[in-house]
C-alpha cells in the first residue's frame, strides 16, 4: 500500500500555537517502521503479568473451553481495533492528540489530552509497581531476603532504568533492543513457561482441564469485553507510534497480529496456569516454582518495562503537543521521574479502579475518532466539535450504564457499537455538504 499524503484538512486544523508542529505529519524518510517492527512492537507490549492474571479469572469464571472462546475473539476484535487506529494515525502521520484534536476539536480536545497523560502517568507508576512486586518476590526466593526496605530499592532500580530508556531514542529502542533482544528472549520465556504448565495438565489429566466447568460469574459477552479491555487501553498511544510506520498494511496487520497473538498467548497461559493449581495460588510464586520458573519470570519482568516505556512516551508525546517549547525528551524524563515517585509512595493497587475509570472514556472516545477519520473522513477545524463531542458523551454514559443494566454485555463492546454507528451516521450525513462546498 503506497503511502498516503493527508488531507488539506490535516492542516486546517493546526491552532496558530507551539503546538503547531505537532499537525506537521511525519516525513515519509522518517517513516522507518516495518512489518516486522510492528509486529515487535506490540507483540512486546501484549505481554504482561496483568494479562496472565485476567486470564485466570477468566478460567475460573467462565471455564476453561469458553474462557479460550472469549480469549480468541476479544484478542481478534480488539487487536484489529487498534491495528484500524493505528492505520488512520499512519495515514495522516500524526500523534494521538493530533488525531483527537481533528475529531472532537482544537481546544476541547485539550480535555482527553490532559486526561490521558494523567492516566499515563498512572499506569507508568502501575508497570514500576508490578516490577517492583516481582523482583522482590524473585529477591526473596533466591536469598530469602524479606525486608521493608527491598521494594523500595528495587522500585527506584526499575524507575531508575525507565529515566535511562527516557533519555534514549524511540526508534533505536523499537529498531534495536526490541525486535533484535527483547522479542526472542520474551518468546523464549512463554514457550518454556507454557510446556511447563501444559506438562503439569498432562499429569492431571488434560480431559479434566479441557472441560473444567467455570462457576459462572461472567457470561461469555462480558469475558469478551474483558479481553477486549487490553488492545483498547492501547488505543490513546498505537498513533504515536504508528505515525512512524512504512506502510498501512505493515502497520495494520503489524499492530494487529503481534498484539492479538501475545494477547491470545498470555491469557491462554493464566487459563493453563488457574487449571493446574489451586484456586488461591499467586500468580508470582507459581511461576517461581515452575521449573525454570525464575529466568522466565525475570525476562517476563524485563518486557514489563516496554509498557512502562510506551506509557511515558506517549505521555512525552501528548505534553510536547500542549507545551512545544520542551522536546519529547525533556517530558519523557519529567514523567519517567514523576511515575517513580508514584510507584514509591502511591498505593497503586488502590488506585487502580480510579485508573480504569480514566481508561474508560478513551474506549467511546476512540470510536468517535474511527467513525470521522477512517476512510479519509474529514478533520475537523473547529474549537468545539459539538456532534462527535456529543457522541463521546453518549458512548461514555453507555461504558457505565450498560454493566448496571445488561451486566451480560460488558461495556466495552456496547459503548463501542453505540460510539461507530452514531459517528458513521453523522459521517454520512455530512458528506453531501461536503462535496457541495
Amino acid at each position: 500500500m503506497a503511502l498516503t499524503t493527508p488531507s488539506s484538512a490535516t492542516h486546517a486544523a493546526a491552532p496558530h500555537s507551539a503546538s503547531a508542529a505537532a499537525f506537521t505529519p511525519i516525513p515519509a524518510e522518517d517513516r522507518v517502521f516495518s512489518f516486522r517492527d510492528h509486529t515487535a512492537l506490540w507483540f512486546s507490549l501484549g505481554v504482561g503479568l496483568l494479562v496472565m492474571q485476567i486470564g485466570a479469572f477468566l478460567g475460573t469464571a467462565l471455564g476453561t473451553q469458553t474462557a479460550l472462546c472469549a480469549i480468541v475473539v476479544g484478542s481478534l476484535l480488539g487487536s484489529a481495533l487498534l491495528g484500524w487506529v493505528a492505520f488512520i494515525g499512519f495515514e495522516r502521520g500524526l500523534s494521538s492528540p493530533v488525531l483527537m484534536c481533528q475529531t472532537l476539536g482544537t481546544s476541547f480536545a485539550k480535555l482527553p489530552v490532559i486526561m490521558n497523560i494523567i492516566q499515563l502517568i498512572g499506569w507508568g507508576a502501575f508497570e514500576l509497581v508490578v516490577m517492583r512486586d516481582g523482583t522482590t518476590a524473585l529477591i526473596r526466593d533466591i536469598s530469602g531476603i524479606d525486608a521493608a526496605w527491598v521494594p523500595y530499592v528495587t522500585a527506584l532500580f526499575w524507575g531508575s532504568l525507565l529515566i535511562v530508556l527516557a533519555t534514549g531514542s524511540m526508534i533505536g529502542l523499537v529498531r534495536r533492543f526490541v525486535g533484535r533482544f527483547g522479542l526472542p528472549l520474551v518468546i523464549l520465556s512463554l514457550i518454556w513457561l507454557t510446556w511447563q504448565f501444559v506438562l503439569k495438565a498432562q499429569a492431571q489429566g488434560m480431559e479434566a482441564f479441557w472441560n473444567k466447568p467455570g462457576d459462572g460469574s461472567m457470561s461469555t459477552l462480558a469475558g469478551i469485553d474483558l479481553v477486549m479491555a487490553m488492545p483498547v487501553s492501547w488505543l490513546p498511544l498505537v498513533a504515536d507510534f504508528a505515525r512512524y510506520g512504512k506502510s498501512g498494511a505493515g502497520t495494520f496487520r503489524g499492530t494487529w497480529l503481534g498484539f492479538a497473538v501475545a494477547n491470545i498467548w498470555c491469557h491462554a497461559l493464566g487459563v493453563l496456569i488457574v487449571s493446574t493449581t489451586t484456586a488461591d495460588a499467586d500468580l508470582m510464586a507459581t511461576l517461581l516454582l515452575a521449573q525454570g520458573g525464575l529466568i522466565a519470570l525475570g525476562l517476563i519482568l524485563i518486557d514489563e518495562m516496554d509498557n512502562a516505556y510506551g506509557d511515558v512516551y506517549s505521555g512525552s508525546v501528548s505534553l510536547n503537543f500542549l507545551n512545544g517549547r520542551y522536546s519529547i525528551r525533556f517530558w519523557g524524563i519529567l514523567l519517567a521521574v514523576i511515575a517513580t515517585g508514584c510507584a514509591l509512595v502511591l498505593p497503586m493497587h488502590g488506585l487502580e479502579p480510579f485508573l480504569l475509570l480514566l481508561s474508560s472514556v478513551f474506549v467511546p472516545l476512540f470510536g468517535v475518532v474511527v467513525s470521522q477519520l477512517a476512510m479519509k473522513g474529514q478533520a475537523t477545524d473547529r474549537t468545539i466539535n459539538t456532534v462527535p463531542v456529543a457522541i463521546w458523551l453518549i458512548g461514555i454514559a453507555a461504558f457505565h450504564v450498560c454493566p448496571v443494566l445488561w451486566p451480560q454485555v460488558g461495556s466495552a463492546l456496547p459503548s463501542l457499537a453505540i460510539t461507530l454507528l452514531l459517528g458513521t451516521a453523522y459521517r454520512l450525513t455530512r458528506r453531501p455538504a461536503l462535496q457541495a462546498a
